[in-house]
């Protein structure tokens, strides 16, 4: 089966004022989450056939740091920039056009879309998903262009704080 995991950049740093919102880096505790996060991940076995990330700083250096704790090669990150400033629809049509000899997919991007799309997807009920949050889930059906509305049940939901 099919299983997708949503993962929402670690926390940002916001006090330079300078930066745009696509290059605002990690704040310290978002240096710490990602790495945390991506060890949890590590622990339960879990590895991604592929990871697709928003382009913006805070995302990729999140993507990077769990990449790193899974062993996965960093070069094989496909940054999609379609992920950054979109909609819930548009993290679909990316979705369904991942080949189904995916099996596990991370994705990573932001909010509020990725709250929206979790819980499109799900038929869920996540008011919000936090910082370096990781909602598993997994499809009804075993190919990605299947993937829409109550498309996946919702395995799991982590966050940070669970584990400080």
């Amino acid at each position: 089966m099919k299983t997708l995991y949503l993962i929402r950049h670690a926390k940002s740093d916001r006090s330079d004022e300078t930066l745009s919102d696509y290059d605002r880096p990690l704040n310290k505790r978002g240096m710490k989450d990602a790495p945390l996060m991506g060890s949890y991940l590590a622990d339960k076995g879990i590895r991604p056939d592929l990871i697709l990330s928003s382009p913006a700083l805070r995302a990729q250096t999140t993507a990077l740091a769990i990449a790193r704790a899974l062993s996965y090669p960093p070069d094989a990150i496909r940054f999609e920039h379609d992920l950054y400033a979109c909609n819930a629809q548009t993290i679909l049509s990316i979705i369904r056009g991942v080949s189904d000899d995916i099996d596990t997919l991370f994705v990573f991007g932001h909010n509020p879309e990725f709250t929206e799309c979790a819980n499109l997807i799900t038929d869920g009920d996540i008011d919000n998903i936090p910082t370096c949050g990781v909602v598993e889930m997994r499809l009804k059906e075993n190919n990605w262009k299947s993937i829409g509305e109550n498309s996946a049940e919702l395995r799991s939901f982590e966050f940070p704080k669970k584990y400080r």
